[in-house]
């Protein structure tokens, strides 16, 4: 089964806590601290592997998460670090984050790695908050929580060529012919439903052609699973516009190869531009000479043209042994960003402040904000002496000072994250 299209969730491991931990030695009444520090969290890791072509195994599992970090130990031992995960995926894979549509990576070659979820940093060990002031401290940090997001995984078809067309104009046949490819055939429109790819070898040389099922008028708003067929062409470095010259089907071909290079400037001008070869099918059937006739009057000096059977093979020698000496002129593409009409860019805003405070409609102070979101996640609200430290902290970070401004009152309660505090001078 071809699948080219997923929606996963990843999260990096959670780091360890510190450890609250002190020397425990004969004759030394009043230890130190001793407590280690917790473990970073795994990194959710894709790695390209060239051995995979579709996206199926996502279909099965959409959730990945990380190893945690290891607790911190007594004796200041150190927790260890949470495995990696490392999640593959076929060469040609778009990533996106899926909330904000933003591009996180491209990923084309075998080895590739991409961290799309970044572990938590493991939480301090009371050894380290040691000071003149407090020589034993009674705290420690929690670990932090691991990155967490929603992915869209899109894959886009590594090809050097690729056929296009309008259904049963013969590409699939064309691709069985020249490569080892083996597609379903068949007399009637969108037989091939998913790309079919081939290797075709030219003496010493080979390159990769991919049969992108057929295309029709309107594929650009994703009419005909427009969509899905088009994001292939755009890693294809030379296209061959196969043509029904016969008009078998009662279609003039001159209109069929002005409707599909039509549709391929509205997904996209630059993929517009890529350079094409006609391939003038079905020379064997009634009709044919005289299309051909016209076809080379009109775009025989913009496009080479080479007549073709696939039912018989004519003119494929010519056609393949062509397409073998362009391509090494022809750089490789650069992924198109085609720009659907849903897309939103979105504009990232950096928080300059500390901390955000507002009221909400049942009269409670939500207090907001990444730096204080951050110690709080590393606050044991069990342990007393750690709730004194992140008060000291809102404190520090001017909390306090801001809430008394905008008039709290003793016995007001105030939220950070999910846990309410009552307000007391």
């Amino acid at each position: 089964m071809f699948l080219d299209k997923a929606r996963i969730y990843v999260k990096g491991g959670d780091g360890g806590n510190g450890a609250v931990a002190y020397r425990r030695e004969k004759y030394v009444p009043m230890g130190g601290p001793w407590g280690g520090d917790g473990g970073k969290g795994g990194d959710v890791i894709l790695v390209v592997d060239e051995g995979l072509r579709t996206l199926i195994d996502f279909r099965y599992q959409k959730h990945y998460k990380a190893e945690r970090g290891e607790n911190g130990g007594t004796k200041n031992m150190h927790g260890r670090k949470g495995e990696d995960l490392l999640i593959r995926v076929p060469p040609g894979t778009v990533v996106r984050d899926a909330d904000t549509g933003a591009l996180l990576a491209d990923l084309t070659e075998h080895g590739q790695r991409v961290v799309v979820a970044r572990g938590g940093r493991g939480g301090r060990g009371n050894t380290r908050f040691a000071s003149n002031k407090d020589k034993c401290p009674a705290y420690a940090e929690k670990g932090d929580p691991g990155e967490e997001r929603w992915l869209l995984l899109e894959l886009k078809l590594l090809a050097d060529v690729g056929l296009i067309g309008y259904p049963n104009v013969g590409k699939s046949t064309i691709i069985s012919r020249v490569s080892a490819a083996k597609p379903e055939i068949a007399n009637y429109h969108f037989t091939t439903i998913v790309p079919n790819l081939g290797v075709v070898k030219v003496g010493e040389e080979s390159f990769v052609m991919a049969d992108i099922p057929g295309l029709i008028e309107g594929a650009h708003t994703g009419a005909g699973l427009g969509h899905e067929f088009l994001r292939h062409t755009e890693r294809t470095r030379l296209l061959v516009h196969v043509l029904d010259i016969a008009g078998s089907e009662g279609r003039d071909p001159l209109q069929d190869f002005a409707v599909i290079n039509r549709e391929l400037a509205l997904y996209s001008e630059r993929l517009a531009r890529r350079p094409q070869v006609i391939a003038a099918n079905k020379m064997d059937l009634p009709g044919a000479e005289e299309n051909l006739a016209r076809l080379r009057q009109e775009l025989g000096e913009q496009y080479p043209v080479f007549p073709v059977s696939a039912a018989t093979g004519q003119g494929l020698d010519e056609l393949v042994k062509y397409l073998a000496r362009r391509l090494p002129e022809l750089p490789p593409e650069e992924a198109v960003e085609a720009v659907e009409p849903e897309e939103v860019k979105v504009t990232r805003v950096e928080e300059t402040e500390p901390f955000t405070l507002k009221r909400d409609e049942e009269g409670v102070w939500v207090i907001g904000g990444q730096e204080v979101e951050k110690h709080f996640h590393r606050t044991d609200f069990n342990n007393e002496a750690a709730v004194r430290r992140f008060q000291k902290i809102l404190e520090v970070l001017g909390v306090d000072r801001a809430l008394r401004e905008a008039g709290i009152q003793e016995g007001d309660t105030v939220r950070i994250m999910d846990m309410e505090f009552e307000w007391q001078e």
